[in-house]
């Protein structure tokens, strides 16, 4: 449930009037309820509670230090991608010891700095990354602690570009190679190879592909320790859906009362990577109409906050709900476009949407883009960055300002030859 009302027909964020914040802040702004975010971590820690989970945000949905440092004072754990996001995590006062480290290019100054952090683990998608981490230990004279990403090749149901777990896909490592990795472990005195490791793909909102992958796990989790393997941790990954336009996910209860009895055999330390479950309806961004195009059977709403704010519409054809933030009933809804300043046919938030008949300088909120909104935006067409705000109760907060023209140009030079 998230914290976005109407009252009296302006749109609030818990106790907060958003038309107040854009008139301070000026739009396009990303808005986050810290109440909905910790509604949604609690429920997904009290629904998995008799396994007794780290919950591992995932940063790459949303990597805001306040959203973030919101998660780990709760007790979270973070789930990084990237060097940035371990700098990130670190800033945001995560225990390195909660930290897991994903993605099939890591570097090795990326994975040396985590070495030397001392985080929980990396979840390895290649054996060359073993080999490298295996090399980087003994250089530093340290250990490290790794799982092996596993890719049980189950369909997730999910958009092909958000489906990471069947064959065809880059990620993880299949059973086999896995095995002879944990059958050849002595080759590798500096890494402690502990956990196994899983994610089938995003915004899945059906439970038997997370029901069938577990069940390929477990079988494989058996063999291994059947063979003297150390299986301390096993990790399943994100992935839960959540509701964008009429998608029916999966509630935390429900998700965990079907994998529950899977988990409880494991007979492991249970990780879990939520990123949009727990951010996704936690935020929307803000918008003001700039004009009203009426052309040849078409009609656009072109407002201020574009393809380089909010991508997922044209990277992945996404429905975002479009509310007003002060709604007149009087108004008849009309079909229209709603799109951006980018020079790019493909820059827009809706199309073809029964919409309010909205008009010039009108604000408008971009439902559930908590996750993968700010993280994928860009300085295309050289346009800074929308700021992001965070709710408190009755209280806002800037939690990252507004890019300037400066922006752009940082560490951006002119070579003397051409002065």
């Amino acid at each position: 449930m998230h914290k976005f009302n109407y009252r009296n027909n302006n749109l609030y964020c818990e106790n907060v009037k958003i038309e107040d914040i854009a008139r301070k802040t000026g739009t396009p702004f990303y808005l986050y309820s810290h109440g909905t975010l910790i509604d949604h971590y609690r429920k997904l820690r009290a629904a998995l509670a008799p396994v007794k989970p780290l919950i591992c945000f995932s940063m790459k949905s949303n990597s805001n230090l306040a959203v973030c440092r919101s998660l780990v004072k709760e007790g979270a754990g973070l789930d990084i991608v990237s060097g940035g996001e371990l700098f990130k995590a670190l800033k945001a006062g995560a225990d390195p010891r909660k930290i897991v480290y994903a993605s099939v290019g890591k570097t090795a100054m990326e994975i040396d700095t985590a070495i030397r952090k001392n985080i929980l683990f990396f979840n390895i998608e290649s054996i060359p990354e073993l080999v490298l981490i295996e090399k980087i230990c003994k250089m530093r004279h340290r250990r490290a602690r790794v799982s092996l990403r596993i890719n049980p090749d189950v369909k997730a149901h999910t958009h092909h570009f958000i489906t990471t777990g069947i064959s065809e896909n880059k990620f993880g490592l299949n059973f086999n190679t896995a095995a002879e990795i944990f059958a050849k472990r002595n080759a590798f005195p500096h890494v402690d190879i502990i956990g196994l490791h899983m994610h089938i793909g995003s915004q899945i909102i059906q439970q038997a592909p997370f029901v069938n992958a577990l069940r390929k796990l477990s079988l494989f989790v058996k063999a291994l320790r059947a063979n003297g393997a150390r299986i301390d941790y096993i990790n399943i990954g994100g992935g839960m859906g959540i509701i964008y336009s009429n998608e029916q996910p999966q509630t935390a209860k429900d998700y965990a009362r079907a994998i529950l009895p899977i988990l409880k055999s494991l007979k492991a330390r249970i990780i879990i990577e939520p990123g949009r479950f727990i951010s996704g309806n936690s935020g929307i961004l803000v918008t003001k109409v700039l004009y009203v195009k009426e052309a040849h059977r078409k009609r656009f709403v072109i407002v201020d906050a574009g393809m380089n704010d909010l991508i997922r519409p044209a990277l992945y054809d996404a429905y975002h709900e479009i509310l007003p933030i002060k709604k007149n009933t009087n108004l008849r809804s009309i079909k229209a476009d709603v799109v951006g300043p980018i020079c790019e046919s493909a820059d827009f938030i809706a199309k073809d949407r029964k919409l309010p008949r909205f008009s010039e300088g009108d604000l408008l909120a971009v439902m559930s883009a908590g996750a993968y909104g700010f993280t994928m935006s860009s300085n295309y067409n050289s346009r800074p960055r929308a700021a992001e705000v965070m709710v408190t109760g009755n209280k806002f907060h800037v939690v990252r300002r507004r890019e300037t023209y400066q922006d752009l140009i940082r560490g951006e030079s002119i070579p003397g030859i051409l002065k």
